[in-house]
């Protein structure tokens, strides 16, 4: 599999990244299965592995801590912190207290001296992006994580973070981690180029869009939910085919179908192959729930789209353009009624 630099932090992943975020009770419960698709994964060419403290409160960090047993310099390692872990209030977000408690609970997990790529998993609006950078720097000097970066980050906050960086003297984030698929292409307008001008490996997730270029989506077929228990609860209601919102969606993925199999090519081979085709992208996370969908993502390593079929790409979702606006994960609060009404 074709191993690419990862930005400028001298480490190189292949192109296709291990997404975790089903190992657990809210999507496969089962660990020695988890094991399983780590190892194919990586026997496949896979060496690079994403994960996150809250996939299945550390279920997932622990399936994939046991798999990398005797494996582990093999592989670059990627998890995260930020989002809610229990009750807590402390338990969040990107302060000091919290981002050195959680990582010390990741590096136990995960059963590693290390973490290679240790990612803020939201931006936290209550804490100055300044002192995530300082306890983040701490921890790439005291040996604990070898780069960090920041997941689903606007542009305009990707470059402040950077300027903060720089004149406050601290390490800056290396990694962006932004949702990025056929469907859902807002990022190409100013986050993937800036990642480019500042030197930052992209590692995008959902290159199937949540699923829906999994190819179960076509018009005249029954439109279910997920397979997986925590997709279903995450995002209750979003594939609802009655929902006027999933219309667009619909239509899109049907067009998409159907070009895939004039090309040849499965609709996932062409939706992963998208997305690793784009210059800025360093590693596509794909995330299967069973061994059937990580063959599935294997298919589409070495897959090339050629010229016409991107073509054809941009004619049924234009570049720039998100089919529907709240799959871009991320919100304005600039826009929200309370910011905009006295």
């Amino acid at each position: 599999m074709e191993q690419r630099p990862l930005g400028r932090t001298g480490m190189s992943v292949s192109q296709l990244c291990l997404g975790a975020m089903m190992f657990g009770a809210v999507g496969n419960p089962d660990p020695d299965e988890g094991v399983r698709i780590v190892h194919r994964a990586l026997d496949a060419g896979i060496t690079f592995i994403d994960t996150a403290d809250v996939y299945s409160g550390g279920e997932s960090e622990e399936v994939v801590g046991k798999a990398l047993a005797g494996r582990r310099d093999g592989v670059v390692l990627a998890t995260k912190v930020g989002l809610p872990f229990g009750q807590d209030s402390n338990q969040r977000g990107m302060s000091r207290r919290w981002i050195t408690e959680a990582v010390e609970n990741s590096l136990r997990r995960l059963g590693t001296d290390w973490i290679d790529l240790y990612q803020v998993h939201r931006l936290d609006p209550d804490t100055d992006v300044d002192e995530a950078l300082g306890a983040l720097s701490d921890l790439v000097h005291a040996g604990k994580i070898r780069a960090f970066g920041a997941s689903t980050v606007p542009a305009s906050e990707i470059v402040e973070a950077q300027w903060t960086a720089e004149r406050r003297g601290r390490e800056r984030f290396r990694t962006e981690q932004p949702p990025y698929s056929v469907l859902t292409r807002a990022v190409e307008v100013d986050v993937l180029p800036t990642c480019q001008r500042y030197g930052m490996g992209v590692l995008s997730y959902s290159p199937l869009a949540g699923g829906w270029l999994s190819g179960k989506y076509r018009k005249g077929q029954d439109v279910s939910g997920p397979g997986s228990v925590g997709r279903a609860q995450r995002f209750p209601g979003v594939y609802e085919a009655a929902n006027p919102a999933n219309a667009a969606k619909l239509d899109a993925a049907d067009a998409l179908g159907a070009l895939a199999d004039e090309a040849g090519l499965s609709l996932v081979q062409l939706a992963v192959a998208f997305v690793v085709r784009h210059p800025a992208v360093t590693s596509a996370i794909v995330g299967p729930r069973t061994m059937e969908h990580l063959e599935s993502y294997l298919a589409a390593d070495g897959v090339e789209l050629s010229a016409d079929v991107l073509d054809r790409i941009d004619a049924i979702v234009p570049p720039g353009h998100t089919v529907n606006v709240g799959d871009n994960m991320w919100s304005t609060p600039a826009l929200s009624p309370t910011a905009r009404r006295r």
